[in-house]
């Protein structure tokens, strides 16, 4: 059997990528994000911060723009539309336009599988009572709540296929490309969109840095390297379109990638606490995926690692994955290794799907990229069957089937992992050409400059080496675009005279054009015989800023402490809660209440169980843990003004007890002490 039949051969359960978009930090669009990621650029941003916070983030430019009236939104509404909504809606737009499609008029049955983060502007938006006397509080709800991200996506596009929310943390997107997958596999739809979006806030916030927490303490990570000390958060949107791969080359989809196999594990209780990662069902994610593909993991030549830079989540992934892949063997220096939090940050519920796509490109692109920030290789690495990816390199095709071969994993607070087993997609016959027959490129927006846009990123495309025939650009144009009111077109044979009218404006007349440019309904001309659609430059979107909503008033913002990964710093601080001189004169017995107040409501204690008011037992008896014990470290140094040693919630104290003595410390005394290294194992899991 030669190679062309072998690549014909369609495997047993394969999906098809036919379609992707997103945005990343430094990346307003995927060739943008390529770009960064070829050549090892560090997208995280620094910015002026607090003296108590780091000023660092992987900042997704313009979050706060929505072309509202593309997707039927009032003004009023966009504004109350949280941004991770309107985001996801453009981002979903523009991936079913990658694959070639009509957003407007996607496939039959084309499911929704996406998940998003908490935000600053749900919250703002919940508590906002002039807001909901205006457009009602089950409006605000709608408009804001992350439950409504997939159900959004499906109503403003038309899709009638399964459409369902996912949220399982850290590791949410690629666990909803993992059920898309099964969702196409089980028939119960034929096309699906997949993937996630987090956006905290669309304003600049640093972090709090805390010894032995997941954050690093200079605003870089640096996974799988020596040096490895913490994540950086970040913000990001990606969605796939997934199809069947019989489907897809069937009817002539354009195939970016291949899923051969996915699956998910989860933790359980064997783990240190809930917060924490674990070895073996890390493992069992990857064992279990490749053996859905039918595939020996010691064939990956890449694995896309979760890989966040903190010192105990990178050993415990490297042990997993080490596991999984030791029997690899041919690949010289070993399984490249790499991980993008390294350039974009930790983007939450949009982390794998970050990594899901950055693979996908690398696939596409023949290129392994580097991981940057990197000093010196983790110790682990040297017994391990990786090899971490420090520059770009080539990709060589092995000779044996199949092809080059990628696994990505992701991993989530609360123990989900995911695994998913990528191939470079198929080779296939070139196109049949039409013989160089003129054809008629039609193009719309909403605006005139939406339009030149359009025009010189087509005349771009069409103008460089490996430019797709006019054939296939017009199939994918007609049959795989909304039209629009503001249009206009050109008449070509070959792709560089498209180029040229494009770019100079040259309309030469035809019927069809003109039929187009009038706004009748004409139907879509055949395409010949073996043309397919081809990925092309999407909708320019163009939105006005919308803002966001958020808790802090605009003055405090600036100096309002970021307690927690995920969400805006909110809360206001101020001689209500104690900060005062609570050492002086009759101020301790506020503190103390204010003290209680603050655990009562972190541990959601009722003030009137008992005599004691729920302070009559110890802090875990109470259900906390160590990620509450962290923020209320915080908190007790940004509300009272008092450094508290972690090592006190531990202490066998009740909480009454931890009331008086937090009320006897001096601001300043209380140092975070050796014992943190002890709750790195929870801190450090996503």
């Amino acid at each position: 059997m030669d190679q062309a039949e072998q690549d014909d051969q369609v495997p047993e359960g394969a999906i098809a990528v036919v379609g992707m978009s997103g945005r990343f930090p430094g990346a307003p669009g995927l060739d943008a994000y390529w770009a960064n990621l070829r050549d090892g650029v560090c997208s995280l941003t620094d910015f002026d911060a607090p003296a108590h916070e780091v000023g660092s983030k992987g900042i997704l430019a313009d979050a706060d723009r929505f072309e509202a009236r593309l997707f039927g939104f009032n003004a009023t509404e966009a504004a109350a539309l949280d941004p991770q909504h309107r985001l996801l809606l453009e981002t979903a737009w523009a991936a079913l336009e990658d694959a070639g499609y009509d957003p407007l008029r996607a496939p039959a049955r084309t499911g929704v599988y996406v998940g998003g983060s908490p935000t600053g502007h749900m919250l703002a938006a919940a508590t906002d009572r002039g807001l909901a006397a205006r457009i009602g509080a089950t409006q605000v709800r709608i408009l804001t709540d992350r439950e409504f991200l997939a159900p959004w996506i499906s109503y403003r596009l038309g899709l009638d296929g399964p459409s369902m929310n996912v949220q399982t943390a850290c590791s949410t997107s690629l666990t909803a490309v993992h059920l898309a997958a099964q969702a196409l596999l089980l028939g119960e739809c034929d096309t699906a969109l997949a993937g996630g979006v987090s956006v905290d806030s669309v304003r600049p916030a640093g972090y709090v840095h805390v010894e032995g927490g997941i954050f690093s303490p200079d605003g870089r990570c640096r996974p799988f390297d020596e040096k490895a000390a913490g994540t950086v958060p970040g913000n990001g949107v990606g969605v796939v379109v997934l199809r069947r791969l019989e489907d897809a080359l069937a009817e002539g989809d354009p195939v970016r990638a291949v899923v051969r196999g996915s699956a998910v594990t989860n933790d359980g209780s064997a783990k240190v606490g809930f917060t924490a990662p674990g070895v073996d069902r890390q493992t069992a994610a990857i064992t279990e995926a490749w053996a859905a593909a039918g595939l020996d993991p010691a064939r990956a030549q890449y694995l896309e690692a979760h890989g966040t830079g903190t010192e105990l989540g990178d050993r415990i992934e490297l042990a997993a994955a080490g596991a999984a892949f030791a029997d690899a063997r041919g690949h010289g220096a070993g399984i490249g290794l790499g991980s993008v939090k390294s350039n974009i940050g930790h983007l939450d519920a949009a982390a794998g799907i970050a990594a899901f796509i950055k693979t996908v490109l690398m696939l596409e692109h023949a290129t392994l990229v580097p991981t940057v920030n990197v000093t010196a290789p983790h110790p682990a690495l040297a017994s391990s069957p990786f090899r971490l990816v420090t520059r770009a390199a080539p990709w060589p095709r092995p000779a044996d089937r199949p092809g080059r071969l990628a696994g990505v994993t992701s991993v989530g607070i609360g123990g989900t992992n995911v695994h998913v087993v990528l191939e470079e997609a198929p080779r296939r016959p070139a196109a049949a050409e039409d013989g160089g027959a003129p054809v008629v490129l039609p193009l719309s927006a909403r605006t005139e400059e939406q339009l030149r846009v359009l025009c010189r990123a087509l005349a771009d495309v069409l103008g460089a080496p490996g430019a797709p025939s006019p054939a296939a650009v017009a199939h994918t144009l007609w049959t795989g675009r909304t039209p629009l009111p503001v249009r206009t077109y050109v008449v070509a044979a070959g792709a560089a005279e498209a180029a040229e009218k494009l770019a100079a404006g040259v309309r030469d007349p035809h019927p069809l054009g003109e039929a187009w440019l009038a706004g009748e309904e004409a139907a879509a001309p055949a395409a010949p015989r073996g043309v397919r659609r081809v990925n092309l430059p999407g909708y320019p979107f163009a939105g006005e800023r919308h803002g966001a909503l958020s808790l802090a008033p605009e003055a405090a913002r600036a100096s309002a402490p970021r307690a927690e990964a995920g969400t805006e710093a909110v809360r206001e601080t101020g001689a209500e809660s104690g900060t005062e001189s609570g050492t002086e004169g009759g101020t301790e017995a506020g503190m103390a209440a204010g003290v209680a107040a603050a655990l009562r409501e972190a541990l959601g204690l009722d003030a009137t169980d008992g005599a004691g008011g729920g302070l009559d037992r110890t802090y875990f008896e109470a259900g906390g843990d160590s990620l509450t014990a962290v923020h209320l470290v915080g908190r007790m140094r940004d509300e009272f003004g008092v450094d508290v040693p972690i090592d006190l919630f531990l202490e066998q104290l009740t909480l009454g007890a931890m009331v008086e003595r937090i009320v006897a410390l001096r601001a300043g005394d209380g140092e975070l002490d050796a014992l943190l290294d002890e709750f790195e194992a929870e801190e450090s899991g996503s």
